[in-house]
């Protein structure tokens, strides 16, 4: 398939995109397509056609399908948006990889590492977009910590802390880690300066009402360069809490997705250490440490929607042939993870080494 190119002052013309799944998540994939210059939005496929007719509206002109064969087969379909259960990802994508599509694909990118990795092999090795929706990514409070983190005004790395926990519902097909940590997990991801990446996991877990599968979870990842990176993640909580705290040895942030009056604040707070190679000869054998206590600044934040920025983003990936910043090796390392997680909590908290080959 040729790739539609922008043309130097001439305005480019709309990739024509298919959304598959009429679901949860599909419906917000239709309205932020149909609302993107970028694309042009061709159909809703999904088993139930009454579904994606009482998604689309009944005036919409956009073609309500149940055949994904026939969507495959149509060259006015540029890229699908698949928003379907993960166990359905790896052939719903392939499929549409080797019918020469770009593809985005609702979190996890697959329901395995090794589905994962076959999707992100067939993409590149037929030179297509392949980007995973971490939609947290798009968001202008973690855009602003990722500026942050690479700039280095929060200094070196000592700590991340995220919390995700809310009543929420017990999945029949998934435990808590793989239905709420794919979000911290691809924040952190996205976040991490270069050079700085998880290397190892440990995970804790317990299902006190019978559910089955694990209902809370707490993950612990060994960073290279010696920080350490928790995640807690709860179905059963009886309050809702969204909050990462992110410790440099400069400044301390912290991100309260649920205070809209201040998502993010920077503390100029923190605990400053005098090496002993600065410190008399008498006194080096101790370490001088001092406290202190600076200004609390929140930055800025540009309100959008985070959903419509990923459009955008798939959008100019498609278009320039770069990576998307959320790409298939992007959610393939998210796995990795999550697989290295649940090997931890079958080993009672065992400390578990990642892959590592993304």
């Amino acid at each position: 398939m040729t790739q539609n190119t922008r043309v130097p002052g001439t305005a480019a013309e709309p990739l024509g995109v298919a959304v598959v799944g009429a679901g949860y998540w599909g419906p917000n994939l239709v309205r932020n397509f149909q609302s993107s210059a970028a694309f042009r939005l061709q159909a809703l496929c999904d088993l139930d056609v009454e579904r994606a007719r009482r998604v689309l509206g009944r005036y919409s002109t956009v073609a309500a399908t149940a055949d994904y064969a026939q969507i495959l087969a149509d060259d006015s379909v540029a890229a699908v948006a698949i928003a379907t259960p993960a166990g359905t990802h790896r052939d719903l994508a392939l499929a549409a990889l080797e019918a020469g599509k770009h593809v985005l694909i609702e979190k996890p990118l697959a329901a395995s590492y090794a589905d994962g990795k076959a999707l992100v092999e067939e993409a590149e090795r037929r030179s297509l977009t392949l980007m995973c929706d971490h939609t947290y990514c798009y968001t202008p409070a973690v855009t602003k910590i990722r500026e942050l983190m690479n700039s280095g005004d929060l200094g070196e790395l000592h700590f991340i802390d995220s919390v995700r926990i809310n009543l929420g519902l017990v999945q029949p097909d998934v435990d808590v880690l793989w239905d709420l940590a794919p979000h911290d997990l691809s924040i952190l991801d996205s976040i991490l300066p270069e050079g700085i990446e998880p290397i190892a996991v440990a995970a804790q877990g317990a299902d006190p009402i019978g559910a089955g599968r694990a209902c809370i979870a707490y993950l612990t990842l060994r960073l290279t360069g010696g920080a350490i990176a928790h995640v807690h993640v709860n179905w059963l909580s009886p309050t809702k809490v969204r909050t990462t705290m992110i410790g440099g040895s400069k400044r301390t942030l912290i991100w309260d997705d649920l205070n809209p009056a201040q998502r993010v604040a920077v503390f100029d707070r923190g605990v400053d250490v005098t090496g002993a190679a600065q410190v008399q000869a008498e006194a080096r054998r101790d370490l001088l440490i001092s406290y202190r206590s600076g200004d609390v600044i929140a930055p800025a934040l540009i309100e959008r929607e985070a959903l419509g920025a990923v459009v955008e983003e798939f959008a100019a990936a498609i278009r320039s042939g770069r990576p998307a910043l959320t790409d298939g090796r992007a959610g393939l390392r998210v796995l990795d993870i999550l697989e290295a997680a649940t090997r931890s909590l079958a080993f009672h908290g065992a400390v578990v080494g990642l892959n590592g080959n993304h």
